[in-house]
């Protein structure tokens, strides 16, 4: 009974519309499902540049024919607007697009409340948001279940939050975050999905306004792209959101607005967090107005890709969970494959011991062990403690492409491929990961991972990822002994 509830649910959340009560948001039969976020629209009664952000919606539209446009916010910030909701709502309807709001900062400076703006939306026929449960704070907390192409059943989910406007507290100041209810809102619709997928999470995307706090930690990382021209103008106070998202492991990308000069991505503990492209002609910021587009594949759930769309070009196509852009792999020059056919698989050692601080200093230590391993592996090593290992092996890469390598060790490491130090993961200390990447031919490719263990405590772990599968230990099968 309470299964054919739920699914019953799902069609209405899932299903809505005015003329027709019948927009689906569902795989298409290609197994794609592509999301427009237009974000900071600034829409201001009589200002003309009105016309050039409504332009530049409208020409999205027509070139991504989206299954679904998302504003993230701000989008019309100075009053009257009450007469400005409906027309936007018009260039959806149009394009017969169904679309869904949630709010930032300026939209309720207007004099129109969120609910207010809700009931407005509501009349279109192509609107599938929200207001979301009473008591909970905010307007505008909600899910979209995308069904399935072939099923009636959930495949995704587009969790929906309002992250308020300013602190109530003004000993505190600055914006507002999401709020605990929210995330306890969250947690509650992540493990009811969750539950009814067999104990699997769906792959999720979550849209709100404020950046989270956890956005400036992308900064100076290697999988961060695109443009940051200003800082992240967050709450002061963390909400804590992502450490849910990060518990409940569903949510693969946060896609927020509000800081105009910044459009970038990037990657945090797996999570992809990014920013949208600016939208309106009234809003600050230097960027070309436009879009970002994420299309997803109900075929390969846990990926999606996503670029930056303006009415003149596409820009920055980035492949999650890889981190890989288009450009990287058009502009990288790749390392030849070594001509040769391996025999046997396995990893070569040589192992040494004294008191290292370097793997630089491990060159002067005399060999006292040699002989062969399935895998860079220490756990064989005849002393606890300032010891030392030289590993090598030929790589079996499936296909050209762009890779990340990543060592976790303690303590120090360094992975060179085809003599090229890739990943520098040096020097004394506790248990710590560094990552590096190498454009590679397909084929054979060498190996060389030099790792010493000073004191207290010792770990290696060696892995990589591609745009075509996701992060994982180097299995043994593509390790081969050299000659």
């Amino acid at each position: 009974m309470r299964l054919s509830i739920l699914f019953a649910m799902l069609v209405l959340s899932a299903c809505r519309s005015g003329a027709g009560k019948n927009v689906e948001l569902r795989f298409g039969n290609d197994g794609k499902f592509k999301i427009a976020q237009f974000t900071d629209l600034h829409l201001t009664s009589g200002s003309p540049n009105c016309a050039v952000t409504e332009a530049t919606v409208r020409r999205i539209l027509e070139l991504e024919k989206p299954d679904i446009a998302i504003l993230t916010g701000d989008v019309v910030c100075e009053r009257p607007s009450r007469e400005l909701w409906a027309p936007l709502a018009e260039i959806f309807e149009k394009a017969r697009t169904p679309f869904a709001v949630v709010f930032g900062n300026h939209d309720a400076e207007t004099g129109v409340t969120r609910e207010e703006v809700f009931d407005i939306l509501e009349r279109s026929p192509w609107f599938v948001g929200e207001k979301g449960p009473e008591g909970i704070f905010g307007c505008g907390n909600y899910v979209l279940p995308l069904l399935g192409s072939r099923s009636g059943k959930a495949q995704a989910l587009l969790y929906c939050l309002d992250s308020n406007d300013y602190n109530a507290d003004k000993t505190v100041g600055g914006y507002d975050r999401i709020h605990f209810d929210q995330i306890d809102w969250y947690r509650r619709q992540s493990t009811s999905f969750t539950a009814d997928n067999g104990g699997v999470p769906l792959p999720g995307l979550m849209f709100f306004h404020i950046p989270l706090q956890e956005y400036a930690m992308l900064d100076g990382q290697k999988t961060t792209v695109g443009a940051k021209g200003e800082g992240v103008a967050g709450s002061r106070i963390n909400s804590g959101m992502f450490a849910s998202i990060l518990d409940m492991g569903d949510v693969q990308g946060v896609f927020v607005g509000h800081d105009h000069d910044n459009d970038y991505i990037g990657l945090h503990c797996g999570v992809a967090l990014a920013f949208g492209r600016v939208t309106g002609a009234d809003a600050y910021g230097k960027p070309a107005r436009g879009a970002r587009i994420i299309e997803l594949d109900e075929d390969q759930p846990r990926r999606f890709t996503t670029w930056i769309r303006t009415p003149e070009a596409v820009e920055r196509l980035y492949y999650y969970p890889s981190g890989i852009t288009k450009d990287e792999e058009d502009t990288a020059s790749y390392l030849p494959a070594i001509e040769a056919v391996p025999e046997k698989h396995g990893v070569r050692y040589a192992y040494c011991e004294g008191m290292f601080k370097t793997t630089e200093a491990m060159a002067a230590a005399p060999v006292l062990e040699e002989g062969t391993l399935a895998n860079f592996s220490i756990e064989g090593a005849p002393a606890e403690d300032h010891f030392g290992f030289t590993f090598r092996a030929w790589i079996n890469v499936p296909e050209r492409g762009i890779y990340y390598f990543y060592t976790l060790s303690d303590d120090g490491s360094r992975l060179y491929i085809d003599g090229e130090l890739t990943v520098d993961n040096d020097g004394s200390h506790s248990s710590r990961r560094a990552i590096g990447k190498a454009a590679l031919e397909a084929g054979l490719h060498e190996l060389r991972l030099l790792y010493f263990e000073d004191y207290m405590g010792q770990q290696l772990e060696v892995g990589w990822r591609s745009r075509e599968f996701s992060e994982c230990t180097i299995p043994d099968d593509v390790l081969y002994l050299p000659e």
